[in-house]
């Protein structure tokens, strides 16, 4: 029987072929890269700033446990909200320097991002909850966005702090591995 192969299927199958190596182009160009040091610096950044943040978080929340004018909310609110400013604009310059860093470097801002998303929501939707119930800070909705803040800024803090305690052991790792002149770890 003679098949006759229609055009548009190779039109297709070329179309998806190229549209997969383009997906898969930026993470293929990242294998293999070293580490970038603007990235390193700036994760380790993040994870000062995350830490202040968490500081920041548990004493906002401490605030619950105290009978504290809604003016001594807001304050605190606006200090977190500072905090979360300034991570996002160190997050910001992480992503101008994404396609520089290595594949695991990527991965750290790929896991970075979420987190900061959800501080920022969580930050607004209790800035605005305090705007509109001055006279009751403490609303079981206020109290959540505080937990879910507390909770989401101590992920982000010991994520950050993780990614450069690991960016620390490789580099130690390939330091031994040019003095013992062993083959890196990173080689195949």
């Amino acid at each position: 029987m003679n098949h006759v192969t229609h055009p548009w299927r190779t039109i297709r199958a070329t179309l998806l072929a190229i549209t997969v190596v383009f997906c898969l182009m930026p993470k293929l160009h990242a294998v293999g890269r070293e580490d970038s040091a603007e990235v390193t610096d700036l994760l380790s950044q993040a994870a000062q700033e995350a830490a202040q943040l968490s500081r920041d978080a548990d004493d906002m929340e401490s605030l619950l446990h105290s009978d504290v004018s809604w003016q001594s909310h807001a304050d605190m609110l606006n200090r977190i909200r500072e905090d979360v400013n300034t991570l996002g604009r160190t997050v910001a310059r992480l992503n101008t320097a994404y396609e520089s860093g290595s594949e695991w470097q990527q991965q750290a801002v790929d896991r970075i991002l979420p987190l900061l998303r959800e501080l920022a929501s969580n930050t607004t939707a209790a800035i605005n909850h305090l705007n509109a119930n001055q006279a009751r800070p403490t609303t079981p909705d206020y109290v959540s966005y505080l937990e879910e803040n507390a909770e989401t800024a101590h992920q982000l803090a010991e994520v950050t702090s993780n990614l450069v305690k690991y960016a620390k052991s490789r580099t130690t790792l390939e330091k031994m591995e040019d003095k013992l002149e062993l083959p890196s770890a990173q080689e195949p």
